[in-house]
């Protein structure tokens, strides 16, 4: 039995739903990555820490996803274990704060915490990410941010196989930065948001604007990671992009959005190399127009 049948049976013991030979293309915004060996789904906390013991003991490879809204995955076959969050999906609000697992929606837990007349999350409805992916890179839109509104949250330090309480100071957020995405071997499992109380009617309001925005401004008809480059100092990644006359530029099946320059498209049947080219020549287009060397948002995966 080799390495990855004895994690199969880990899976089997633990109840964990696991797939062998999956597409991870079905597991990513962009539509785009090729099979695994097995794609496991944890229910739970215990769960997961079981499982990365388990690839720990076996000297296995892994990724993990949440809802795959940030990166681009390479078509390679991955011989190691995928895995996929959403099924850890568990909230608890209590007064102003609120618990999530990392695999809970973010678009979900700001319609939950909107119901109960909680405003903070105002900005996250229409970001599809999930929680863990949101604090992982603190996810932001609209004047609002992942550390606005962070309190703490609860990781797996993979490398020593222990569990850490991380408060608000020790994420180290910066601009669509946090200490999980600088230290790789934390993984977060879940987190707790402290809110405010506010008017419902206003809080509804500013998410119905926000979502209005999202769908007059953002190519939503087709698969993509969201914006494609960070915004710099004092420079929008899209307005450079328009300005060197992109916007519609294509490299295969992937396309430089009419609609919103920010966003690179799967226009259809995209491979990972023409969205990474594409990136590419955008990024050499706008340096060798401007001398700006535009920064990637998306997160690129290959092997």
């Amino acid at each position: 039995m080799d390495k990855t049948q004895i994690f199969a049976e880990y899976c089997k013991e633990k109840g964990c739903l696991f797939k062998t030979g999956e597409y991870l293309s079905g597991y990513t915004s962009f539509k785009i990555g090729g099979t695994a060996d097995i794609v496991v789904f944890p229910e739970n906390a215990d769960s997961l820490v079981f499982l990365m013991d388990a690839i720990k003991q076996n000297g296995l490879k892994y990724i993990l996803l949440g809802n795959g809204s940030n990166v681009l995955l390479c078509e390679n076959h991955f011989d190691g274990i995928a895995i996929i969050t959403s099924r850890m999906d568990s909230m608890i609000i209590e007064g102003e704060s609120v618990y999530a697992e990392c695999g809970v929606p973010l678009g979900k837990l700001a319609l939950e915490t909107k119901s109960r007349g909680l405003s903070g999350l105002e900005f996250a409805y229409g970001i599809p990410g999930t929680i863990g992916g949101a604090v992982y890179m603190n996810a932001g839109a609209y004047g609002g941010q992942m550390s606005d509104v962070v309190h703490s949250s609860l990781c797996l330090d993979a490398a020593v196989s222990k569990i850490k309480n991380l408060d608000s100071k020790s994420h180290e957020f910066a601009y669509r930065e946090s200490a999980y995405g600088k230290k790789k071997d934390l993984i977060l499992l879940s987190a707790i948001l402290n809110l405010k109380r506010g008017d419902a009617a206003q809080i509804e309001s500013a998410m119905e604007t926000h979502m209005a925005a999202r769908k007059e401004k953002q190519p939503l008809d087709y698969p993509s990671a969201g914006s494609a480059f960070k915004r710099g100092n004092g420079y929008y990644a899209s307005k450079l992009i328009e300005e060197c006359g992109l916007k519609g530029y294509g490299i295969g099946g992937a396309e430089v959005s009419i609609k919103h320059a920010g966003f690179i498209i799967n226009k259809g049947k995209a491979s990972f190399s023409d969205v990474k080219n594409l990136i590419c020549h955008v990024r050499s287009a706008v340096f060798e127009a401007t001398g700006i060397q535009m920064e990637c948002e998306i997160k690129i995966m290959e092997w």
